[in-house]
Parts: C-alpha cells; structure tokens; sequence
C-alpha cells in the first residue's frame, strides 16, 4: 500500500506521521521545533523523519505544511516564527531521502484536508480560514488548492479611521490591541475577551461588535472574489465558537460557515491529502 510522510512543522513542535492511502496513520512522532538555525533546524527534521519512519519503502512522497511564505516548489522564503528564511527544504529533503518532497504553507495544507475528507469533502469550492495567533486563508475547488491566499491575515482593513492588518485586529493574539482601540485596556488574548462577552461585559460589547463586523467583511469580501460554497473555521478563537459563531453566522448571511472538522489532525491529513496529489 503506498504511503506518505506527512509533515506538520510548527513553531513550537514538529509532528511526523506515516500515513496510507486510505488516510490511516500507522506511525505518529512529536518532537520540538529547532528554531534559528538552518543546519540545526534541516537536521531535526531529517531525524524526526528517521527516527519516525526506518521503513520507508512503500513512501512514494514526503509532503507537509510550515507556517511561512513558501513557493509552489516548496522553497521556503520566510517562516519568523522559526526563525528562519530562504532555505531550499523540500529539495534539501529530496535529496536526502531519495524520495520527492512538497510543501506548503500549513493554512492551504489544512484547507485540503477539509476540502478532501471529512463531512465537507462533497463541497465543490472551499475557503478555509485559520484564526489564531495570526490569521490564514486558503481556497479549494474540487479538492485541489487554487488560491494562495494565506497571507490573506496581511489584508489592511479601516478600524476608527485607520488602516491596521486584518490579523492585527482579529486574531487571538491582538484582541487587546482591538479594545484598546475602543478605550478598554488590560484585554489580554482571546480567552479573556470572549469571557468577558459572554458574561455580557458592557465595556467589551462595542469591541465585540467591531469583531464580527471585521470578520464578516473579510468573508464577505472572500465570498464576492471567489465564491466558495462553504467556509470552514478553525483555530484558537473557534474554542469559543459558542460565544460568537451564531452572530457571526447572522452577520453573513450569503455565506455557509461551519466549523472544521480536522482539529490538531488537520495539518497531518492534508499533507498526505497533498502528498498523494502530487506523486500522482
């Protein structure tokens, strides 16, 4: 049975898997990410990748996702929070083993796992969006990855008369720098903010609007551009979907969101979801 090593390198930890073609991990290791240097960093990964999978016979490809700006044949031009640019890892890795090697941002990574398996598989056009501590797009058309638009996070939107990067604003990370715009200071991340909301908090409520309303015209301008069927969200604010999903559903009305289906799995299946693509 063929089988690909899929590759999920984050800012904090690396995870390897071994996975067939009918989408079963058959091995899994998780070791911590070596950021700031390439030789250590290349190094670490060609371990990780050793140590995970000894038998690599049936492997017709390694594929993966990094949280950067990677180009379509896998050189990697910038990825800050590892802490290192332009390295040629997927020829690198090629070389190394023998066997061809893709990779792309983690966000389009993602979105193929949704758009390829999962309750939302049967979706002609996907757009995945990715909310944490950044903000990542993606889009797919039947199954295959048709947009780069993960540094989507980077559009400039108008908040108070000024002009801010969209992920400055609404990601998990910068929910503070949003209250401070609306004179509420000591906001810290995602988890209190969305405490707050829920608690009916009247300080934090004209924050809160302000968020739907960012996110719903980002989807809005996504759903004019490209059309998709459904969005998929994801990421760390989606652990209070609860709170905000609902509101954010009735803010855009011409759009179908749900929340994804793949969790911490997701960057894993969509690399051998890429992977298999690609040997093809």
């Amino acid at each position: 049975m063929k089988k690909v090593i899929a590759l999920d390198i984050g800012g904090t930890n690396t995870r390897v898997a071994l996975i067939n073609e009918n989408y079963e991990v058959e091995k899994i290791l998780i070791h911590p990410t070596k950021i700031g240097e390439k030789e250590v960093f290349f190094a670490s990964v060609v371990g990780i990748i050793k140590e995970a999978v000894p038998d690599r016979k049936d492997v017709v490809a390694i594929a993966g996702g990094l949280p950067g700006v990677v180009t379509p044949d896998g050189y990697i031009c910038q990825m800050a929070n590892i802490g290192i640019n332009d390295i040629d890892l997927a020829n690198d890795l090629s070389k190394e083993f023998g066997i061809p090697c893709f990779l792309r941002n983690d966000a389009e990574v993602a979105a193929l796992a949704e758009a390829n398996l999962g309750p939302h598989k049967d979706y002609k056009s996907l757009y995945f969006i990715t909310i944490s501590t950044g903000v990542g797009g993606a889009l797919c058309i039947n199954g295959r990855l048709k947009n780069s638009s993960y540094e989507s996070g980077h559009t400039l939107f108008e908040y108070k008369g000024e002009l801010h990067e969209f992920e400055h604003l609404v990601s998990g990370k910068y929910l503070g720098r949003l209250c401070a715009q609306d004179g509420v200071e000591g906001v810290e991340g995602g988890r209190q903010f969305f405490g707050l909301v829920k608690e009916g908090d009247p300080r934090i409520q004209k924050s809160y609007q302000g968020w739907i309303d960012l996110l719903a015209s980002f989807i809005e301008m996504m759903q004019e551009t490209f059309e998709p069927e459904i969005f998929t969200l994801t990421g760390g604010v989606m652990k209070s979907a609860d709170v905000f999903l609902d509101d954010l559903r009735k803010a855009c009305p011409k759009s179908k969101i749900e929340p994804c289906h793949f969790g911490q799995e997701a960057g894993l299946m969509g690399a051998a979801v890429f992977g298999f693509q690609q040997a093809k």
